[in-house]
């Protein structure tokens, strides 16, 4: 099945002005970076929580750790995913038992991921709390599960595919909308 670009919704600048407002908004309602860790879930939250880590240095001067979360056999459709799903490296910034937990990801949908992250997370330890930041934010929601920081939020149809590009892996910074091309 073949896409079409239908649209597109935020260029780099745009990506980087989002990020820089997630960022102040992350840290105004933490009140600073004390006890706070930047967790990115595979695979475009990973960069995006870079990123956001070096927002909050150049406005707090502070570091912030950052974590890679990886959710495969976390997710409840594992089993429509792959027969051998491939499973890669979690790593957390140490300890995260009374710590504030800012998850990021690239699109909230139906609320799947963001309910594997935190399920992955508990297996980890005992967060004071765990925040959710995404990029965008679609709509569509299964689960009641709702992002705390949100770059763009993006009125979709189910059937529309919203497709965020980053440099680190996709050798550009870009959100687009694609249509299948067919029937439906």
């Amino acid at each position: 099945m073949g896409l079409v670009e239908k649209a597109q919704i935020m260029d780099e600048a745009a990506i980087g002005r989002a990020l820089i407002r997630i960022a102040h908004e992350i840290l105004e309602r933490n009140r600073g970076v004390e006890h706070l860790l930047l967790i990115g879930i595979r695979t475009r939250g990973v960069p995006l929580a870079r990123r956001l880590a070096e927002q909050i240095q150049r406005i707090e001067g502070k570091t912030i750790p950052v974590g890679i979360l990886d959710i495969t056999l976390y997710r409840d459709d594992l089993s429509t995913i792959a027969e051998q799903p491939v499973v890669h490296e979690t790593k957390l910034p140490g300890n995260i038992n009374g710590k504030i937990v800012v998850l990021v990801d690239d699109v909230l949908f139906t609320g799947r991921t963001t309910r594997a992250a935190m399920d992955a997370l508990v297996d980890f330890g005992r967060a004071r709390q765990i925040q959710l930041a995404v990029l965008i934010d679609r709509g569509h929601r299964e689960l009641p599960i709702r992002a705390d920081y949100v770059g763009k939020n993006v009125p979709t149809s189910r059937r529309e595919i919203v497709s965020v590009m980053l440099t680190e892996t996709d050798g550009e910074d870009r959100v687009v909308i694609e249509e299948p091309i067919g029937p439906a």
